[in-house]
C-alpha cells in the first residue's frame, strides 16, 4: 500500500474479488471500435482508499446537492435522496511504470502524469470553450476511453487508463434545456454532453470536483 497526501492505492491481483467485479463493470457497454482493449488487455487495477477527510467533502457535497433540490420548484427525487449518484468513469493516462509490470507499484511525481495527479491532488478541472470549468466523466469504460483517443493533447507513449469514481451529478442541464447565459449553471450541478439512446446520458460533466470520489483505477496494456 502506498500513502500519499490524498489518496492510499492498493493493487487487486488476478482472482481477487473486488478485481474481478470491477473488470464487469469496465466491459460493459463496450462498443466495437474499441474492442480490442477489452478483457485480458487490462494491465493493473488498483483500489483507492479515500483519506476520511475526501469522503466527507463528498457527502458534505451529498447534503448541499440535497438542500439546493429540496428549495427548487420542480421538485426532483433522486436529488433529494441520494444526491443522483450513480458510477462514472473518468478517462486518463499514465506515464510512468505504476501498473505496467508486476515489481512496480511507486507513483511519480511528474505533472504529465495525469493518473499518477489525480492520486495525488485529486480531480483538475478543466475548462470549456464556454468558459465553463468542470471533469468529464462517461457512462461506460468505452466512451470515456474514445474521449482520451481523440485528445490531440495525449503524451506519445502514455498509457491510457479509466478512474471508476463514485459521481453525484444532482441537477443535470441537459442539451434539450434552455437556460439563461447571465445566471449561469446556478440550478444546476452538471451538464451532459452527449444522450444516447432512451435517454441515457454518455458524457457528463461535473462542475465541482467534490462530486467525484475516486475508487479504483484501471490501467490498460499498451
Amino acid at each position: 500500500m502506498i500513502c500519499f497526501f490524498f489518496f492510499a492505492v492498493v493493487r487487486l491481483l488476478a482472482g481477487d474479488f473486488s478485481r474481478t467485479t470491477v473488470e464487469l463493470i469496465c466491459n460493459t457497454g463496450y462498443s466495437h471500435k474499441l474492442g480490442k482493449m477489452k478483457g485480458n488487455n487490462i494491465s493493473a487495477i488498483f483500489k483507492i482508499q479515500n483519506l476520511q477527510r475526501v469522503v466527507a467533502d463528498f457527502e458534505d457535497y451529498r447534503e448541499l446537492v440535497k438542500i439546493r433540490a429540496n428549495k427548487l420548484s420542480k421538485k426532483h427525487s433522486r436529488c433529494m435522496a441520494d444526491g443522483n449518484e450513480f458510477l462514472g468513469f473518468h478517462g486518463t493516462t499514465l506515464s510512468c511504470t505504476l501498473g505496467f509490470s508486476n515489481s512496480s507499484s511507486n507513483l511519480c511525481f511528474s505533472d504529465h502524469c495525469e493518473v499518477c495527479h489525480i492520486l495525488r491532488h485529486g480531480f483538475s478541472p478543466k475548462t470549456r470553450p464556454d468558459g465553463i470549468k468542470g471533469v468529464l466523466t462517461a457512462s461506460t469504460s468505452s466512451t470515456a476511453l474514445e474521449s482520451i483517443e481523440t485528445d490531440q493533447g495525449r503524451n506519445r507513449g502514455s498509457l491510457i487508463a479509466v478512474v471508476l469514481c463514485r459521481v453525484i451529478a444532482g441537477r443535470v442541464h441537459k442539451p434539450m434545456q434552455t437556460f439563461e447565459n447571465s445566471l449561469g449553471f446556478s440550478e444546476f450541478d452538471s451538464l451532459a454532453l452527449k444522450v444516447g439512446q432512451n435517454s441515457r446520458i454518455e458524457e457528463l460533466y461535473l462542475l465541482s470536483t467534490k462530486a467525484l470520489l475516486p475508487c479504483f483505477v484501471i490501467i490498460f496494456k499498451p
